[in-house]
């Protein structure tokens, strides 16, 4: 398995120097941009909407890796996608008809992705693995940034690995939540194909020599 990619999460940046922000990222070696988009129903956090992703859209070059943690995420795919995301990720835990938005995603020429939190099992979404671009593992319970690694969550990295050995996908895998120095190389044993890092990025003095530990 090659290096993982880096997505830091501007949830963990100044909101005031959103653009700033997401300069940082591509100098330091990070592929992707992660953009957590919070309702306050599905999880109790309130964040951003289109408008925040189509400004920023232009200070950056990189992959946008917009991550739905809201209800109805059928709603919002259409406003994301003209805002600028690459990839939309939303909740099996959120929606009725996952295998319909996935549908959408791609219909739009856009890839689609599913989250499950850390009390979803991998058996709820195995049917849909050969639709899925990405499967994003929560790693911690959704709705604030800087909580530590649930490491049994990994396990459900583990069981992704092995259904895409088996042939049912092809799809990343990506972790999100208490993702630093310290647990990173617990990621990358599991076999992550993608890390979210906020706190630890945005509080990094040296982002790039973060990322570089961050791949291992």
């Amino acid at each position: 398995m090659g290096k993982p990619i880096i997505a830091p999460s501007v949830l963990s940046a100044d909101f005031s120097a959103m653009a700033q922000a997401v300069a940082l990222i591509g100098p330091s070696g990070a592929e992707w941009v992660h953009l957590d988009v919070m309702d306050g129903v599905f999880v109790p956090n309130l964040t951003f909407g289109p408008k925040l992703v189509a400004d920023i859209r232009p200070h950056a070059s990189e992959i946008f890796d917009v991550h739905l943690m809201v209800q109805n995420p059928e709603n919002l795919v259409g406003d994301f996608i003209k805002a600028g995301a690459d990839y939309i990720t939303f909740h099996a835990e959120a929606a009725v008809h996952s295998h319909r938005i996935l549908q959408i995603i791609h219909e739009k020429g856009k890839k689609a992705g599913i989250s499950i939190v850390p009390g979803t099992a991998v058996s709820a979404i195995e049917p849909l693995l050969p639709f899925i671009d990405l499967i994003l593992v929560m790693t911690v319970n959704p709705g604030y940034g800087g909580q530590p690694l649930i490491p049994e969550c990994l396990e459900k990295v583990r069981t992704l690995v092995q259904l895409r050995a088996a042939g049912k996908g092809n799809y990343l895998i990506s972790v999100d939540g208490g993702i630093n120095e310290a647990t990173a190389a617990m990621a990358r044993e599991a076999g992550v194909d993608v890390m979210v890092a906020g706190s630890a990025f945005f509080g990094a003095q040296d982002k790039a020599a973060l990322v570089r530990c961050l791949k291992g």
